[in-house]
Order: C-alpha cells, then structure tokens, then sequence
C-alpha cells in the first residue's frame, strides 16, 4: 500500500476516460456494420450462385448433352501439355469440339479457370453443373406434355396420346412405335412391328439406327438415307416448343438469318439435344435415363453430333450448310435487305408513286402554259 499523501503510479493504459453510454454506442454502431458487410458478402455470393446456375442451363443446349464439363476442360489441357500430340481419337476431338463450344457460349469461363485456384474454379464448376442438371430437368418435363399433343396432331391415333401418362407411349403404342421405328424398316410391316415389341434378335432397336421421326414425312429412302434426314414437322415443332407452332411449320419464320446473326441457333448441338429429348419423350420411359434396353442416348447423341461436325468432305459440309440454312428458314426466316438494289427499289410503288406524283405536277404546269 501508497502511504498517504504519496503519488499514484502513472496510469499505463494511457486512456481518457469516456462515458459508457458513448462507448456503449460506438460498440452497436460497429456490429450493426459488420451485420452490414455480411449482409452484403451474403448478397454477392448468392448472385454469384444464381448467375453460374442460369449460365449453366445453356451448356446443356449449346456444348454437350452428357460430357461432364470436367471433362471438356481436361482435354484442352492435355492439348496444351501434349502440343506435338497429333494422334487424336475421335472421342478426344468430340471433347476438344466441346470445350470451344463452351468458351464460344460461356466467353468467360476460359478466364475465370485461368484466375482462379483449384477450390474457386471446384465452387464455379459445381454450380454450373447445378444449372446443367436443372435444364435438362425442365427440357425433358416440357416436351413430355407437348410431344403427345404434337403427335395427336400429327399422327391423329385412336385413343389419343395422354400428356400426363407415358406407359402408353413407345412401341406399344401404334403412333410412336411408327415414329420410333429405325428408317431401315417399315412400321406397317406386321413382322417387323411384332419383333421390335418382342425384341428378337432379329430387329434390335438401339442409337445405331435413326429413328423415322427425324425424317421429312417420317419415312426414309433407303437407298439415299441422308434424303429429308432432319426435316421433319415434329423436329420443328420441337424448336418452337409450343404445339400451336406446327401451324407455322409449312411455311418460314421471320427474323434475321441465324447462319450470319444468330449464335445460339448456329449450335448443332442445341438442334441434337431436341432429338434426343423427343426420342425420350416417344418412349415409354418415366424418367431420364441413358440407356433405354438396347438404346444409349450417349451415342445416339454422338451420331447427331458427328453428323453436321464430321462431314467426310467438302460436298457432304455443303450438304450440311444447306441443311443448316432450311433450318435458318424454317425458324427465324431470312432477311433479304442486301438484295434491295437501287433498281428494284426503283420499281416499288413508294418510288412508283412518287415518279407519278411528278408527272401529274408536270401535266398540270404544262396545262396552265
């Protein structure tokens, strides 16, 4: 103990004393901050989360049906560390055709894996593939319902399809066994529609053969397979994805030409994608699987696939571009203003009226002269 009267020790801390209410203010005054900033950290790394999964939901239509995305980048970067290796299996090109699909779609992804370390780019991938699993969800649900009205439609069968029933579809059902067939065989033949329901050896059913409903009028040439393959009505109709477009379907769209102006229609792959939900759709599978008895859908998209990216030369490529510009027509309609010259413009009635107005002011002058 201090005797009386002698100096208390300096006080270390060094403070000035306040009042505890105002230290009391400024205390909430810093939580009530923090609470803030963690408000707003919540806010961006949900925004985050949404965009990634509404910029996944379009990998699905536009770079790959089944690849993992995983997968897609994995080959670019054995690419880019094997850069002498030019013995490519087609497999690994379908890969690498898929990777520039999805930096064509998703521009940004090729950066963002580039920046970010191995925990950031696991997170992005991940919530991408959320927006991946949920489109093909809603892609498959929608053109259940809406297949069987198309077939209604088309095929008019008695009884009529159900929208909300798929036991009834596939090969037991006269319709969309018809649609279903392989364009090497003939529905209405009784043998061949009782193997493909008894599943005999004889008639196998599986992705190594197109199915009639990808044909123009549903029926293939058997000696020119490539003849109205991908023209059918109901592959349209599945573009527009509204039954009440099949009454557009005989004619052609309005708009801009999607060959010059429209990226998301130049994908192939979204064009594959409706064939393989609508062979789903036709089928009396319940839910989505890959395989469907001898059917893999996996391959089946493969085919479609390589079919417009694989043409085995410069006259099948322009077979595919001509395809490709039916489709232009069919969907978005062409835009033809650069073949308005100055002499067809001059024969249209605005130019026609206008050159009539003035020799009619002419007529009147020279009258009055």
């Amino acid at each position: 103990m201090h005797a009386l009267g002698s100096p208390q020790p300096p006080d270390v801390s060094m403070r000035v004393p306040t009042s505890p209410r105002a230290r009391a203010k400024r205390q909430i005054a810093s939580l009530m901050s923090e609470v803030e900033m963690l408000k707003q950290d919540k806010a961006t790394k949900k925004r985050n989360i949404t965009y990634y999964v509404s910029q996944g939901r379009a990998i699905r239509c536009m770079v790959d049906l089944y690849t993992p995305i995983e997968d897609l980048i994995a080959e670019n970067d054995r690419r880019c560390e094997e850069e002498n290796d030019r013995d490519t299996t087609p497999e690994q090109d379908r890969l690498q055709r898929g990777y520039i699909e999805l930096a064509k779609a998703l521009s940004w992804v090729h950066d963002k894996l580039a920046g970010f370390d191995h925990e950031e780019s696991k997170d992005m991938l991940k919530k991408l593939k959320r927006g991946v699993d949920s489109a093909r969800g809603d892609d498959t649900g929608t053109l259940k319902d809406l297949v069987a009205s198309w077939v209604n439609m088309e095929c008019c069968p008695t009884p009529l399809i159900r929208t909300d029933d798929k036991h009834h579809r596939g090969f037991t059902s006269d319709a969309c066994g018809k649609l279903l067939c392989p364009a090497e065989w003939r529905w209405e033949d009784p043998v061949v529609k009782a193997g493909i329901r008894d599943r005999t050896t004889a008639y196998i059913v599986s992705e190594n053969s197109w199915p009639s409903f990808m044909y123009e009028n549903y029926e293939a040439d058997t000696k020119n397979l490539e003849r109205g393959l991908f023209r059918s009505r109901l592959l349209v109709m599945a573009i527009f994805t509204s039954p009440s477009s099949a009454n557009e379907v005989d004619g052609e769209g309005e708009g801009a030409d999607i060959i010059k102006n429209n990226r998301r229609a130049r994908r192939r792959t979204d064009q594959a994608k409706v064939k393989t939900c609508i062979r789903f759709a036709l089928s009396n599978l319940t839910s989505w699987r890959t395989v469907d008895g001898d059917f893999d859908y996996h391959i089946f998209w493969n085919n479609i696939v390589d079919f417009f990216e694989d043409a085995p030369g410069p006259a099948a490529r322009a077979r595919v571009n001509k395809l490709l510009e039916w489709w232009t027509r069919k969907v978005f309609g062409r835009n033809h203003r650069e073949d308005l010259t100055p002499d067809i413009i001059s024969l249209m009635s605005v130019n026609t009226l206008a050159t009539q107005r003035q020799q009619m002011e002419d007529a009147e002058l020279d009258s009055d002269c």
